[in-house]
């Protein structure tokens, strides 16, 4: 009998919690539509705690790819050092996945660069979706709130830092400032190798990384730490070319 109250008492303080659901203070979830594919998209978006109190105030933005669970991470990991005045306080933008599709599906297509033939689900529409970032989630962003147009960054990890990587290749002058992880160099041959760079016209700023056991030896399909490597070295060597 015991045992049934305690696991009653349990079963009533998850309907509680369930109906309590966790916020993340100064956040809201909108929907913007990609009008070429018509396909609606949702946008995770947390003011700075100074952004009521402090109206002529403009702020930089943070764009994060896979904001399902890149938003939360962002949001927690910023909190202390813009509070502190450890950094620059943003407002944090997560760019979620197409409605109707799943999670694995839309990122395939929306992150990928290029077709792979061998890949069951959609691949290659990159380029769609940075015109879709460009010229509506940047429209309303830019429209709606107080923002420093030419203060972007741009966060992608695994197929986002693939996607992340080719904006910076192809539109450099999109994002002020590039935080690549664990790029998918691999993808369909390491394609993204070959992809010719387009030279920033504005100061540019790129971190990249990479997991050191991001290797077959640690269980990794590929050895993402050479890939990266010849990433960066691809990236250097072109760019110094173009500004020489």
């Amino acid at each position: 009998m015991k045992r049934f109250l305690s696991l009653l008492l349990l079963l009533i303080s998850f309907s509680i919690s369930a109906e309590h659901a966790y916020q993340i203070p100064r956040s809201s979830v909108l929907e913007v539509t990609d009008h070429t594919i018509k396909l609606k998209y949702s946008l995770s978006i947390k003011l700075p705690r100074s952004y009521s109190n402090k109206p002529n105030r403009t702020y930089p933005v943070i764009y994060l790819l896979d904001a399902p669970y890149a938003f939360e991470l962002a949001s927690g990991a910023t909190r202390f050092p813009m509070n502190s005045a450890k950094m620059d306080e943003a407002i944090l933008v997560g760019i979620g996945y197409s409605h109707g599709s799943k999670g694995a599906s839309s990122r395939i297509r929306d992150y990928t660069p290029s077709k792979a033939k061998d890949w069951r689900l959609e691949t290659g529409k990159a380029a769609q979706h940075i015109t879709f970032i460009a010229d509506v989630v940047f429209e309303h962003i830019n429209a709606n709130y107080r923002v420093k147009p030419n203060h972007r960054t741009l966060v992608g990890n695994s197929l986002g830092g693939l996607f992340a990587t080719h904006v910076l290749f192809t539109q450099p002058d999109l994002f002020s400032s590039y935080i690549i992880g664990s790029p998918s160099v691999w993808f369909d041959d390491e394609a993204i190798l070959s992809q010719l760079i387009t030279a920033p016209k504005q100061p540019t700023k790129v971190y990249i990384s990479v997991g050191s056991k991001e290797t077959q030896e640690f269980g990794e399909g590929q050895n993402m730490v050479q890939e990266l490597t010849s990433l960066r070295l691809k990236y250097v060597k072109e760019t110094v070319s173009i500004f020489s």
